[in-house]
């Protein structure tokens, strides 16, 4: 077999990167870890990528995102020197095309993982909103099928009725469901005959619920995968010109990486759903400088964090004798909001006395049963930081009584984290018990 030629495009990344060969391994492998396939990489093998031998197909996206955070730009396959990702779903086609391509992949899981569907990309590159508002490609329209807006309502019932599924049980059987539906339904309306009026208010419809699988995604931690749909989302949001939905899409982005720990491209988002919507109504800001004040904390900028709390707080007070609502922004979603900046900022104590208010103002109607246990269990977390072991068992034992009835990935790793938090103090025999409560509830994969 031939000596395979140097690779002088990853060599000039490299130099680029003013890593030694050591930190560059390290940081492959540390993008591997969060994405769930922990890699133990060191400088011979990265010495062998410069010299010709490409890293392992699934390997490869992995490279490419440590380079795209060290570099803060997208690092593509072709710039790499590696070759062309075979299986990728063809999403620059046609907004269409390319949502086709993406569902199709998300209903089959043997197929789900050549998206790259747990890695998140810190350089993903999205859409604004002069470039997409109503420029979406003529789509070919179909000759037998017409549309009016009793298929638009379909569409959002349906969307509406995925998101309930979603809420109350978690997104594990939902978002297969969601997947199935935009292909086999959503795209050939997206491509039916119509007015002009009922083609955008499809689009609309259609950019909801990608943010919605999108969402979905997020849950099961499939990264690479949500940050698809939102990009698609924001394609037909634009192309419809629906502000409202763009906004949402973008701050959904920006939490997305906030709880995952990236503050630059959750302020990005953040900021850029704050651009595109300076005239909003109250509610609506609120709920956008709610999230870059958790943004802004996740970067370690304590003064515009508590800017944009301080805006937050003032705009839901205008809204509250409102009776519009947008998103179910409400004074316990800002109490949340409140819980999140302290902690960032690493005032754990006045975290938990910011979710504690989340609690008291929670109601059934605008907060999900998934949500509950996921904060529930943040808070018994953070209460075990602060050494109050009694404190954390009393509210992870609520976690652990609503467990069995939400299928959701966030949850899962809520009751992982629990399990490994427990076992320093196994020798409490409240903590023993919850913690061998864990072990039985959780699925046999996630138990060892």
């Amino acid at each position: 077999m031939a000596k395979p030629a140097p690779n002088k495009d990853l060599e000039r990344l490299y130099r680029e990167s003013g890593w030694t060969l050591r930190q560059f391994a390290q940081a492959v492998n540390r993008v591997g870890t969060e994405q769930g396939t922990p890699l133990r990489y060191r400088e011979p093998s990265v010495h062998q990528w410069l010299q010709g031998h490409k890293p392992r197909e699934q390997v490869q996206p992995v490279v490419l995102e440590a380079l795209s955070r060290k570099l803060s730009r997208p690092i593509s396959h072709r710039e790499a020197g590696f070759s062309s990702h075979e299986g990728q779903p063809n999403t620059s086609s046609s907004t269409v095309g390319g949502l086709v391509d993406l569902g199709s992949h998300d209903m089959s899981p043997s197929r789900r993982a050549v998206l790259g569907a747990s890695l998140f990309s810190v350089a993903m590159t999205i859409p604004n909103w002069p470039d997409v508002v109503g420029r979406m490609e003529a789509a070919q329209t179909s000759t037998s099928l017409r549309i009016g807006s009793s298929e638009v309502d379909t569409v959002a019932a349906m969307t509406e009725r995925l998101s309930e599924l979603d809420d109350e049980f978690g997104g594990r059987h939902a978002r297969p469901m969601a997947a199935a539906f935009l292909v086999n339904t959503v795209a050939p309306y997206l491509k039916a005959d119509a007015r002009e009026t009922v083609r955008k208010d499809m689009m609309g419809a259609a950019a909801f619920l990608c943010y919605l699988a999108g969402w979905m995604a997020v849950d099961e931690g499939l990264h690479g995968l949500a940050q698809k749909y939102y990009v698609k989302g924001l394609e037909l949001a634009g192309a419809s010109g629906d502000h409202s939905t763009y906004c949402h899409i973008l701050r959904g982005m920006s939490v997305q990486a906030a709880d995952l720990g990236h503050g630059n491209p959750a302020v990005r988002f953040a900021d850029a759903a704050a651009a595109v919507a300076p005239g909003a109504e109250h509610r609506m800001r609120a709920f956008l400088t709610g999230q870059q004040a958790h943004a802004y904390a996740v970067l370690g900028n304590r003064r515009e964090a508590y800017r944009f709390l301080q805006e937050s707080t003032s705009a839901l007070e205008k809204a509250e004798s409102q009776t519009h609502t947008f998103g179910g922004y409400a004074p316990a979603t800002l109490a949340y909001h409140e819980s999140q900046v302290r902690h960032e900022l690493g005032d754990t104590e006045g975290s938990i006395k910011s979710l504690e208010s989340h609690f008291r103002l929670r109601t059934r109607d605008n907060d999900s049963r998934r949500s509950g246990i996921r904060f529930t269990a943040m808070l018994a977390e953070r209460q075990l930081k602060l050494g109050h072991l009694e404190a954390a068992c009393a509210s992870w034992s609520q976690v652990l009584d609503d467990y069995p009835t939400v299928k959701s990935g966030r949850v899962d790793r809520s009751i992982a984290t629990m399990r490994n938090s427990l076992r320093p103090h196994l020798r409490n025999s409240r903590a023993r018990d919850l913690h061998e409560r864990a072990r039985t509830a959780m699925p046999a994969h996630l138990s060892t």
